[in-house]
């Protein structure tokens, strides 16, 4: 297979994959839902540092190849593809819960509260949610919550790619402010290196103590 047959491989993959993740979608807009916010979060998992969620709405004509769930990306493919989103997206918001409310209402209920959060920051009203995971949201719009979302769906896949770059800008800036941590290389994830820095140092002003180390 020379160079261009390659290319043409993995455009063809690439359509075939973002028809397969816009059925949700679609299955909407026949019934008459135009405006599809997918929601989904980053930063569940680790010990420091917020929560971060993000809503999208895409238009019915968006096509962004490669889009997938922010974790099979690479940073490099993941930050192309978060500037296509906002240059193409309807409306999109981020918004968070830091480590005090983490730790004040739990993580679930914070991961919640901050999906919640961004939708109310949407410039656009949604017609139709669709939420990553299984977790049912306090709203007054109709909500489909989907396991293995953003592997599924474009709209939540676009907000995934948001919310984990946000987050993960975030947490290179609190690298610059408590650098003994490395947050900049396990962006507050339980890594052994982090779990080293802990022993070493204690807890920083910035990470959720209700988690165990």
């Amino acid at each position: 297979m020379n160079a261009a047959q390659r290319k043409e491989e993995k455009a063809r993959k690439e359509l075939e994959q973002w028809q397969h993740m816009c059925l949700y979608e679609e299955e909407l807009r026949k019934a008459g839902k135009r405006l599809i916010a997918g929601v989904d979060e980053a930063g569940r998992g680790p010990l420091a540092g917020p929560v971060i969620a993000a809503a999208v709405i895409l238009p019915e004509e968006a096509y962004l190849p490669g889009l997938n769930d922010s974790k099979k990306l690479s940073e490099k493919r993941r930050l192309e593809l978060e500037q296509q989103i906002k240059r193409t997206a309807l409306s999109w918001a981020c918004s968070s819960a830091n480590h005090l409310l983490i730790d004040r209402i739990n993580i679930l209920n914070a991961s919640k509260l901050a999906m919640e959060r961004a939708l109310k920051k949407l410039k656009k009203q949604p017609d139709f949610v669709l939420i990553d995971g299984n977790m049912q949201l306090k709203l007054s719009l109709p909500q489909k919550t989907i396991i293995k979302g953003d592997s599924l769906s474009v709209s939540i896949a676009a907000a995934s790619i948001l919310a984990k770059c946000a987050r993960d800008r975030l947490m290179l800036q609190l690298d610059s402010r408590y650098p003994q941590y490395y947050f900049a290389k396990h962006k507050g994830y339980p890594t052994a290196l982090h779990k080293e820095c802990l022993q070493n140092y204690g807890p920083s002003p910035v990470h959720r103590l209700s988690f165990k180390y």
